[in-house]
């Protein structure tokens, strides 16, 4: 039976409703706050619970006579209540003249979101009503900064009531007014806790204090839901926006920094509920879905056989036949002030995609039914582009133009929604660019994996895999074809000595897997190397490519290596190990420099972040900005992208081996100092330290444009980290004594990346430098690094022949038999497109591109607004303002950039210009723009 309870509590009166489906009842109780109180006359019953909530917002339309009656009911108490509040406030007065009391009122601004105020059960709705309709919708208690001298305790909070005083639904607003009376003793407002009387989660905005308070106006940034009291009886606890590190903490507050910490860490155990805020480390194993399935079985991500970072702990049920993996949900947990529902869901790109994922994917597989149909024509991928697919009706309540208004096209006479795709920036500059090796080398340097190029600094080129599993560990990449290629430059020796010679090096980390790969139909693998020279103008020119694959089926190991030609064959055949090269390097990208070393990465921080840091403490809101919904855009990931049969498991290369991939890979290459961009370009030997050159660092190729802004980038970021932290933490000392920051790192370390915990390369966390290069690390990956490889997706990758996602048939040359052989020398260009990703493929990649190219109109930009914590700290406030100047100013540096024709990777004749480092941008899929966090 449907029931809920409410409790409607007045200075004299106590009164307990209990309704349910088939009769309400009314019980008289005694106070548990005024246990004094007289009963209250009892409401006069309806005919029906519906009767009730339908005169105050609940279910149905009009009243009862016996409703407008109870309205009244409470309506005269209410006015009793008034009169006994001005008796009151009578003798308060009066007190008042001889103790000088403060008259405070705290107004609460809230928000009315999707899932707040008009999206929620009409009984919670209407029992939600009557609480406002009687002025007790949250309960606030103010908290003294001091103890009382007399006891040495926290001196007692002060209590009240706040009403609602304003409701716009069109703005989607609501405010809460509560007033109090400071006496003088009470000292400085520090804290406020707030319980909130509805039955459902309210999300506040702010929390302000007005009147004559000790130090002026107080407020409180709260940016968070609280949760209703019915679900969990703690209090929330919100503090002041000014900032104190824990041994500077008021002494009335140290109790409540502690405790609202522990409230976050949980206990580990149980499932997690939907209005929790509970921040905890589990293994991935929550990919497969083998009681579905049993192919669908996935292996845990996280231990010993398969190293990982930790994501949240949900708490779900094993499965039924994989005790070690965690049940498929309905709701992927994640805690509530990590969730994007605070928003209306068509201003928010997340939103869309998750739409895209669950409505237009299946739309696409519904009107495309052959998963294996591929591409006849070049013309027929150009059709995309200016035909586009006709998808059947959704099954959903929105409409596809709903969802990606920007891609369908209402055709007049067709009843179905048109997936017309828009031309991506790259094909609309140059429809042939993707053909050329000029701009195949240059998105190396400046094209959506900017970060795996590396120089060439052994020779010969060598495999470290073991020879009795994967074959010969030689190269067949030789010097005598390497001197072919750069006859008129030099010989090898001297480009190697000169760092001239550069490679994409995906042998060894893809060759474990090929074996594997080649056992799913519809794809392949090769493990490869592909050498670049960096010509006089620093320019790459391509070499070769090397495709490798281990032996297999009885087979020795095959290997081979191609380059550019002018005869007809060898042409094709290289256009065709392009295509391989251009899956791995996409793979590697999606896999890799995206979601590994930034979305994956990043969760366990946030995590530590929350368990560890206070809310008041001054690194958490340095950092809090840059972990906006990362943690919701993850979950929709688990579920929905990289899941066992997900978007990419049925659309890259590597199968349902993607995501075991990247592990392989994280095993192998992630290290934390890495992540720092001047660190990595070290590593790759793209530059070497310099403290004469600008950013110490004298660069290799001195035209990389993803480097040289990123490094710009980068330096603003540290200065803004350095003026901060220098103001907290004066001395060093007191860094090794800051208790939170110190088991937060620890944290990070054990919990968080638990696989790598015995590292030597963790930096130390005692002095200032220290903490500078750990948090700026960390906000160069949310910000600078994730835009330089999110945002740029649907711009280069729209036209999927630019960047294929998945290598669909083996080299013609691998093993071939004369029918293979005589079909590629008859119709090459018809095994091309054969390689190339099916049409479902192709169409449902494209479509997740766009989405996940997109700047949603809320999008916060790094360096755009400060926090309001910020502005508490004149120099902090100061530092701040010079960050933002700093990054206006980088815009026009990448403009003028641009516009230099001598830096021919930056720009030239139908070549799209590096913008995606330039800090700020309008909404869309525009190509530039550097977000605070990874919110997509």
């Amino acid at each position: 039976m449907l029931s809920s309870t409410m409790t409607m509590r007045s200075t004299n009166k106590y009164l307990l409703i209990t309704s349910s489906t088939s009769s309400p009842s009314v019980t008289v109780s005694s106070p548990r706050f005024f246990p004094s109180c007289k009963p209250a006359p009892p409401l006069v019953s309806s005919a029906s619970n519906s009767q009730l909530l339908a005169g105050v917002g609940g279910v149905g339309g009009g009243r009862s006579l016996s409703t407008v009656t109870q309205i009244r009911q409470v309506r005269g108490w209410r006015k009793a209540e008034a009169g006994e509040v001005a008796a009151g406030s009578a003798a308060a007065a009066t007190t008042a003249e001889k103790e000088a009391v403060s008259r405070v009122k705290a107004t609460i601004s809230a928000k009315l979101t999707v899932e707040g105020f008009f999206e929620r059960l009409e009984l919670s709705r209407g029992l939600d009503d009557v609480t406002d309709l009687v002025g007790k919708s949250v309960l606030l208690e103010l908290v003294s900064a001091e103890l009382d001298p007399k006891t040495g305790e926290e001196k007692e909070a002060l209590k009240a009531y706040a009403r609602r005083t304003k409701l716009d639904k069109d703005k989607d607003y609501v405010e809460f007014e509560a007033d109090f009376t400071v006496p003088p003793e009470f000292g400085e407002v520090a804290a406020v806790l707030v319980e909130n009387e509805h039955h459902m989660p309210m999300y506040f905005n702010t929390i302000d204090l007005d009147g004559p308070l000790p130090f002026g106006s107080v407020s409180f940034t709260c940016n968070s839901w609280v949760h209703s009291k019915f679900d969990n009886p703690e209090k929330r606890i919100f503090f002041t926006n000014k900032s104190y590190l824990p041994a500077n903490t008021p002494n009335g507050l140290r109790r409540l920094r502690e405790t609202e910490l522990k409230n976050l860490r949980g206990n580990g155990q149980g499932e997690r509920k939907s209005f929790e805020r509970i921040y905890d480390y589990d293994t991935y194993n929550d990919l497969g879905d083998p009681d579905s399935k049993p192919e669908l079985k996935r292996p845990v991500l996280g231990g010993d056989q398969h190293p990982y970072p930790r994501r949240c702990r949900t708490g779900r049920p094993a499965t039924k036949t994989d005790p070690s993996s965690e049940k498929k949900g309905t709701i992927y947990y994640v805690p509530r002030d990590e969730q994007f529902a605070d928003v209306k869901l068509e201003t928010f790109s997340a939103k869309s995609l998750y739409s895209v994922l669950h409505a237009v994917v299946p739309s696409l597989e519904t009107a495309i039914v052959d998963s294996n149909l591929g591409f006849p024509y070049f013309t027929a991928i150009d059709s995309l582009f200016n035909e586009g697919v006709n998808l059947p009706k959704l099954t959903t309540k929105l409409s596809v133009k709903d969802i990606l208004p920007r891609l369908i096209k209402k055709v007049e006479d067709i009843k179905e929604d048109v997936l017309r795709f828009e031309t991506p920036a790259m094909f609309e500059k140059d429809r042939f660019s993707w053909f050329r090796d000029e701009e195949f080398s240059r998105q190396t340097l400046a094209g959506l994996n900017p970060c795996a190029l590396r120089l060439v600094t052994e020779w010969p080129l060598k495999s470290t895999l073991d020879p009795e599993i994967y074959g010969p560990q030689e190269s067949a990449i030789t010097t005598e074809l390497v001197e072919r290629e750069i006859r008129g430059f030099m010989p090898l020796k001297e480009a190697l000595e000169q760092k001239k010679l550069f490679m994409l090096d995906y042998h060894d980390a893809f060759l474990p897997y090929v074996n594997k790969v080649r056992q799913i139909e519809g794809t392949t693998l090769y493990g490869s190397r592909t050498l670049f020279f960096l010509t006089p103008d620093d320019t790459l020119k391509p070499l070769a490519i090397e495709l490798t694959r281990p032996p297999m089926d009885g087979k020795p190991q095959w290997k081979q290596v191609y380059t550019p030609s002018w005869d007809a064959t060898t042409c094709w055949l290289w256009r065709l190990a392009k295509v391989h090269v251009l899956a791995h390097d996409s793979g590697y990208h999606q896999l890799v420099s995206h979601w590994l070393r930034t979305h994956c990465c990043t969760e366990p921080y946030i995590i530590a972040t929350n368990r560890q840091l206070s809310a008041m403490h001054p690194i958490y809101r340095l950092l809090h900005p840059h972990f906006r919904y990362t943690m919701e855009i993850n979950a929709l990931a688990r579920e929905l992208l990289i899941n066992a049969g997900g978007i990419i498991e049925s659309t890259f290369s590597p199968g349902k081996y993607s995501i075991e991939l990247s592990s392989h890979i994280y095993d192998l290459q992630w290290q934390f100092d890495l992540q720092a961009l001047p660190a990595d370009l070290i590593s790759r030997g793209i530059a070497v330290e310099d403290p004469s050159q600008p950013h110490g660092l004298k660069m290799a190729i001195a035209d990389y444009p993803y480097a040289n802004d990123g490094l710009l980038l980068w330096d603003r970021i540290k200065q803004w980290v350095t003026d901060y932290v220098n103001h907290y933490y004066p001395e060093s000392k007191s860094i090794e004594a800051d208790q939170e920051l110190q088991a937060w790192w620890t944290e990070i370390k054990t919990k968080g990346h638990a696989d790598k915990k015995d590292e030597p390369w963790w930096p130390a966390l005692k002095t200032q430098e220290d903490l500078i290069g750990i948090v700026t690390t960390m906000i160069w990956v949310t910000s600078g690094h994730h835009a330089a490889v999110n945002f740029g997706q649907y711009p280069f990758a729209g036209y999927f022949p630019n960047r294929p996602t998945i290598a669909r048939t083996k080299m013609p040359t691998e093993d071939a038999t004369e029918e293979e052989l005589k079909f590629f020398y008859e119709k090459p260009e018809v095994v091309l497109l054969q390689c190339f990703p099916s049409q479902i493929q192709a169409t449902k990649v494209m479509a997740i591109l766009d989405v996940l190219s997109n700047h949603s109109p809320d999008e916060e930009y790094l360096g755009d607004q400060p926090e309001p914590s910020w502005a508490e700290e004149p120099e902090i406030k100061s530092a701040f303002e010079k960050f933002n100047k700093s990054l206006k100013e980088l815009e026009g540096i990448v403009d003028s950039r641009n516009s230099n024709r001598e830096l021919k990777n930056r720009g030239g004749a139908g070549v799209v210009p590096y913008e995606l480092l330039k800090p700020f941008s309008k909404s869309g899929v525009t190509g530039m723009g550097v977000p605070n966090s990874i919110s997509i």
